[in-house]
């Protein structure tokens, strides 16, 4: 049980997790609450770990946001609904690490992440990529599964859920200059300038091979969704590598991982 982890912020943050958002807004209004929420964490407030990661989860979000509102999907239920299952795997994460009413065990790549919070500090950079390595790497496949479920259509290549998902990639793309650019110091950025756009690059192709991995474990976890020892120990799989990918990240080997 992690009762007090949130100290001072335990209140507003038991209130925030009550909630379950049932739509893109409403996610991107939870996870603008919760960046405040995190700023508010002792000992590290908005150094936390967990807020940068946060950060670049909210960015990204108004990104799908945004192009909901433009019409940009050519499903725009597919798309509404997984980020919906998508962020409700975060929030899940974040009650079964305080140990909120019956929640299950935290995951234990969500958990090499969090137990990050009351510190040792760590690099901006890394904790986003250990919080994006869960969130894709752990979170995806299952929230892939669950809204095909629930729309009653399959994981197939090349439809317009496929799509749909693929223009995430893009979003990712957009963002990640000026979100990776926020993470670092100033030494840093000289070294990234001199850099070109070399490294903007690498990272878009890892986002993009690893959101390419997610999908194809999707359509695994479709194929034993009813099989309940099968998706268990698909999910132990999957977590128990996650989590040592995070546990690298955040090693004091995970600063030269940038």
């Amino acid at each position: 049980m992690n009762q007090s982890v949130w100290g001072p912020a335990q209140r507003e943050m038991t209130d925030l997790l009550r909630d379950h958002p049932d739509d893109v807004p409403a996610v991107v209004d939870q996870l603008k609450a919760l960046q405040q929420i995190l700023g508010q964490v002792p000992p590290l407030l908005g150094e936390n770990p967990l807020c940068d990661f946060n950060k670049l989860y909210l960015t990204i979000t108004e990104g799908v946001l945004e192009r909901l509102y433009a019409g940009r999907f050519k499903d725009p239920a597919f798309l509404s609904r997984l980020d919906v299952e998508f962020a409700g795997r975060y929030f899940d994460a974040l009650r079964a690490w305080a140990g909120a009413g019956a929640s299950p065990r935290c995951p234990e790549v969500w958990a090499a992440l969090f137990q990050r919070i009351p510190g040792p500090d760590c690099r901006p950079l890394p904790s986003a990529c250990a919080g994006v390595n869960a969130h894709i790497n752990y979170d995806l496949p299952f929230a892939l599964v669950t809204t095909f479920d629930h729309l009653g259509t399959d994981p197939i290549d090349d439809s317009d859920q496929h799509h749909d998902y693929l223009e995430i990639n893009e979003i990712f793309a957009e963002a990640i200059p000026g979100l990776r650019r926020g993470y670092l110091e100033k030494w840093q950025l000289l070294i990234d300038t001199m850099n070109g756009r070399l490294d903007d690059w690498w990272q878009g192709e890892a986002v993009e091979y690893t959101r390419n991995v997610a999908w194809r474990n999707a359509q695994k976890l479709w194929g034993v969704r009813h099989d309940m020892r099968a998706t268990d120990q698909e999910r132990a799989g999957l977590d128990r590598t996650a989590a040592g990918l995070n546990k690298l990240l955040l090693s004091p080997l995970g600063a030269f991982l940038q």
